[in-house]
């Protein structure tokens, strides 16, 4: 059963969402500092000097200085402020996705296109690996009924070809 959890554990697919889920992690913590570090307290201080972080509505008796006060007290409150810092990192962690996933569905758009030779009886443009000519041979290998490759025939094709 041991080994049979390594093997699982060992599949790739495994350990890239393990380090996706560790970097998102990661990700999510810096984009919280970010958010209630740097970016929150400019649109407080435009807003007169408002902490975000300490919006509450208190639903008990009593009044409190500030969230910590009113939760240490067990008041039940509704912090509202707390929701829009979360809000602001729910944003701006979906953009930053957003944006992470359009750079990879372009990188994986502009693959190169396989490396390509002349036929040397038509001189038509096929890829490098190709066995037979699809515009000489019509889909098969050019042979003839008696297992002879048909010259004729795509004499007839590279004539027919040249006269268009």
């Amino acid at each position: 059963m041991l080994k049979s959890f390594k093997e699982f554990l060992a599949r790739g697919n495994v350990l890239d969402l393990a380090v996706a889920f560790i970097l998102g992690v990661a990700f999510g913590r810096v984009v919280t500092s970010f958010v209630n570090d740097i970016l929150m307290p400019p649109i407080g201080m435009l807003l007169g000097k408002m902490d975000f972080s300490n919006l509450y509505v208190n639903l008990g008796p009593g009044e409190y200085e500030s969230l910590a006060a009113a939760r240490a007290a067990g008041a039940p409150v509704i912090a509202y402020g707390s929701f829009i810092n979360a809000l602001v990192d729910f944003i701006i962690i979906a953009f930053a996705l957003f944006l992470i996933i359009r750079a990879a569905m372009r990188a994986n758009l502009t693959t190169a296109p396989p490396p390509m030779k002349n036929c040397p009886f038509c001189l038509q443009k096929i890829p490098e690996q190709a066995t037979r000519c699809p515009v000489l041979h019509g889909g098969t290998d050019g042979r003839d009924e008696d297992g002879l490759i048909s010259v004729s025939r795509s004499i007839r094709k590279a004539v027919e070809i040249i006269g268009e």
